[in-house]
């Protein structure tokens, strides 16, 4: 069996590899791709070299969805995720396996014997309503930060996203900035926050900063190929959409929250 990981996180990768071992020694990973873009490209001069993908739904950046939309493919798909129950039950209504993480060496046989089954049996494919899949992802229940904790000398406080202004990261190092024109260091890194702040309220608008839309005015060209944005409030550093992300900024502020 040759197989594609799509996945951003080395750990979850590296178990799935070592449980695809345990499962069949003759498995082959031919690659291990992160992000969306990365997936598209390398189905689309690799794809006939493989029989499975395993999935993950969430990457760096964007949802793996999204490679549908670029890129045919006729291989069976596993996805992995960490979504609630709701959401799994799309997964089994459209016929589409997935593996729970953490992932269980047990429900990596299960997955891969319903595979053989369906390989064997006298269906073509496997169904691909990703569509329908994805609408009801949408539906499940999604939960977001409302609170973000900050530790201050020997006392914590907690502030509230809506107050928030940005988000952004010095190095290794990520701060908020509040109304006041405050700063404070916090745990969180930009991809967690990335991933669990309400879409429809932040954005990540360059690899430093996450807006909050509550606090954009309005933005304007920027070296032809960027914007500038101006806050509620005086920041110290320019605020810059860079360019790759220019499309999906005027999206969402628009009012898409697909980014």
């Amino acid at each position: 069996m040759r197989a594609l990981i799509i996945e951003d996180e080395k750990p979850a990768a590296a178990m799935l590899q070592l449980l695809l071992m345990q499962y069949d020694p003759s498995t082959e990973i031919v690659a291990n791709t992160t992000t969306v873009a990365d997936s598209v490209a390398w189905l689309k001069a690799n794809a006939h070299t493989i029989d499975i993908v395993f999935m993950d739904i969430q990457l760096a950046d964007g949802l793996s969805f999204d490679i549908f939309k670029q890129v045919a493919i006729a291989q069976p798909i596993v996805f992995t995720t960490a979504f609630d129950e709701y959401a799994i039950e799309a997964f089994k209504v459209n016929s589409i396996d997935y593996l729970l993480k953490p992932i269980k060496f047990d429900d990596l046989v299960r997955s891969m014997n319903k595979l053989k089954a369906l390989t064997t049996s006298q269906q073509p494919s496997m169904p691909a309503s990703y569509s329908d899949l994805i609408k009801a992802l949408s539906q499940s229940r999604q939960t977001y930060l409302t609170r973000i904790m900050v530790r201050v000398g020997e006392h914590i406080k907690a502030f509230r996203v809506d107050d928030i202004v940005l988000f952004y990261a010095e190095g290794r190092t990520v701060y908020l900035y509040t109304q006041e024109k405050r700063r404070y260091i916090i745990d969180n890194t930009l991809e967690e926050l990335t991933a669990n702040l309400n879409p429809e309220q932040f954005f990540r608008c360059n690899r430093s900063m996450i807006l909050n839309i509550n606090h954009v005015v309005d933005a304007v060209v920027y070296s032809s190929t960027r914007l500038k944005i101006r806050l509620t409030i005086d920041f110290d550093e320019e605020v810059i959409v860079s360019r790759e992300r220019v499309a999906p900024f005027k999206s969402w502020f628009a009012g898409s929250v697909e980014q």
